[in-house]
């Protein structure tokens, strides 16, 4: 795989971002001007007796999220988005890949002197095999071709923990893996922004905690924080020896600092979200009113961020809305997402006063454009493609199955989430015969698998490249022992605890199946006693052998049960799970159709 063990690597701008040594010192600032005008006239002339080229300066910001390293056109529902009508139906568009997503932005920023590119986070991580076999430095070569200029981080930066993430920003070849290519690997041209991401010991932020975008004599300063629930959704290991504070708190930390500085014009970033009350791209979240048409985490960090930040760029929920929501003085705010995978970009004017150095909040305007397919390829995308494509083509071409039909992720029990159940239950059993059930995290699941072949390998052909794009964490497959309560009590924490507002719906393996009744509350969703597995209730009492991945194994997403089991087995990978359970059980003349995905009975 690498073509050396160790080679210098070059920059390709003077720019470097190092890790803190030591944090921002913070000062008071006075209030926010209080009034704004109601619209910007570039034309305006400036205070009387000093040169200026006018009052007001638009400022384009161009900005996306959650990429997870999807290089070439995601496939399925993952590369398409929903268009709502003006009659009210809707139409699916493809859109997404990053050959196109840079002709859309360097289309963008045509005539537009002032204009900066910032992301919301979750850059990489969870990425296809173009990206991941590589640690994803092809995605930050991307970004730097991007001409991207900040992002925060997400929680999926912490895939690998925070040292992978320090080599991803300043560069190096991998510890382990060495240089994938004789030029080696230079980092990242931009700044990584982590403002509430703190060294358990030294107490400061692991890298920058705000960057300021600079260009004659307007400043835009950016705070990057990710979701402080992290630790919960990502394995210990990736976040060991680091703290995650208070979204809210940090921002207002750090704008005070900015505004300290004489940086009046601040944008937030935030990989954290909300949810549109409709998933079309173009859904007007604004109606009735200011913010109506979206819920989640975002809308009251939205409403307690100080009206000192002009602007939110969020993500993590890969929704897409531009809406505007009340900040704490109760004036309207952009906050903004645009779903995932490189499908959307939003295009934000920010409207700067050079009178007072700060936004004129009443004249942002801002919207989602679709990376449509329908325009010229960037060909320096398509040359970085290629040389990657070439580099994994020996592992990724590799057939490992056969399906006869697209086997999809979407609903509360998905065809696919039970398939990788029963593939883990299935592996389970070769290292224990006595395992009796799996359970598998949603979010563990990153796209669907598609009957249509996405290169030469023939219609209805699983290659490792697309197992790889299903599950790229490199979890490992570990069994432990449960008493039946507690395997109850596991269901149960699926629609309570932390899981309470936003249920997680564990796919379950064949075999298990009981009611979910949504009319009802907590943790009595889960009708206690229609559990069965293999048809027989489960018995309180007996002990249950369980296959679930590492991170679930280790408590993540908010079932900490799981975390208690006995006797741990730990096996190989869940790839390599899913792999042998299709190479076993299907074949060209014989392949797997979709399950059913009937093991849970919904009541409404």
């Amino acid at each position: 795989m690498p073509a050396t063990t160790s080679q210098p690597h070059r920059r390709r701008r003077s720019r470097t971002y190092r890790l803190l040594t030591a944090a921002a010192s913070i000062a008071t600032v006075g209030a926010l001007a209080a009034a704004l005008p109601s619209a910007a006239s570039a034309g305006e002339k400036g205070k009387p007796g000093k040169e200026t080229s006018g009052r007001y300066q638009d400022v384009q910001l161009l900005s996306f999220n959650d990429l997870h390293g999807n290089l070439e056109p995601p496939t399925g529902s993952s590369g398409r988005l929903t268009h709502l009508n003006a009659d009210g139906t809707t139409t699916t568009v493809d859109a997404g890949g990053v050959e196109y997503l840079a002709t859309h932005l360097r289309q963008a920023r045509e005539g537009n002197k002032y204009s900066i590119t910032a992301a919301g986070g979750d850059m990489v991580g969870a990425s296809p095999l173009i990206s991941g076999l590589f640690h994803d430095e092809p995605t930050i070569e991307a970004l730097n071709k991007l001409e991207l200029d900040v992002t925060s981080v997400g929680n999926h930066e912490f895939d690998e923990g925070a040292r992978e993430l320090a080599r991803l920003q300043n560069g190096g070849c991998h510890p382990t893996e060495g240089c994938y290519t004789d030029e080696g690997f230079a980092g990242a041209d931009f700044p990584y922004l982590a403002a509430n991401v703190l060294d358990e010991k030294t107490g400061k932020p692991i890298l920058k905690p705000y960057w300021v975008w600079k260009k004659k004599d307007v400043k835009v300063g950016f705070i990057g924080v990710t979701l402080e629930a992290t630790p919960n959704i990502v394995s210990a290991d990736g976040v060991k020896g680091l703290t995650f504070k208070d979204e809210v708190e940090t921002i207002n930390k750090y704008a005070k600092v900015l505004q300290a500085q004489g940086v009046k014009s601040i944008v937030a970033l935030i990989h954290e979200g909300g949810s549109p009350a409709s998933a079309a791209y173009n859904y007007d979240c604004d109606s009735p009113g200011a913010g109506d048409g979206i819920s989640g985490p975002i809308v009251d960090i939205a409403k307690n961020i100080t009206p000192q930040v002009d602007a939110l760029v969020t993500g993590h929920t890969h929704a897409a809305y531009a809406c505007t929501i009340p900040d704490p003085a109760g004036n309207p705010r952009t906050v903004t997402s645009a779903a995932s995978f490189g499908r959307l970009y939003t295009d934000t004017t920010l409207t700067y006063d050079r009178w007072t150095g700060d936004i004129a909040r009443t004249a942002v305007k801002s919207a989602n454009h679709v990376v449509s397919r329908d325009v010229t390829k960037a060909p320096d995308m398509t040359e970085l493609i290629s040389k990657w494509n070439t580099l994994a083509a020996p592992t990724g071409n590799r057939p490992i199955g056969y399906i006869t039909a697209d086997i999809g992720i979407t609903g509360t029990e998905s065809p696919l989430g039970d398939l990788i159940a029963d593939a883990q239950l299935a592996y389970g059993k070769e290292l224990d015969p006595e395992t009796d059930l799996a359970l598998m995290n949603p979010g563990g699941i990153r796209m669907p698998l598609t009957y249509a072949a996405k290169g030469a390998e023939g219609d209805g052909v699983v290659t490792y490249a697309e197992g790889f794009a299903v599950q790229p964490f490199a979890n490992t497959v570990n069994l432990q022992s449960f008493t039946g309560e507690q395997v109850v009590q596991v269901l149960k924490e699926q629609v309570s605890g932390a899981n309470a507002a936003s249920p997680k719906i564990l796919q379950p393996s064949s075999g298990l199946t009981y009611t979910l009744d949504l009319t009802k509350t907590g943790a009595d969703r889960v009708v206690t006693d229609s559990i069965r597995l293999n048809g027989a209730p489960i018995d309180l009492t007996a002990t249950y052998r369980v296959a679930t991945n590492s991170f679930l194994a280790g408590g993540g997403d908010g079932f900490p049960t799981l975390a208690t089991g006995g006797d741990d087995l730990v096996g190989a990978d869940d790839l390599t799970a899913l792999e042998k359970y299709l190479t076993a059980t299907s074949s060209p003349t014989a392949p797997i159709a979709p399950p059913a995905a009937n093991r849970i009975t919904i009541v409404r």
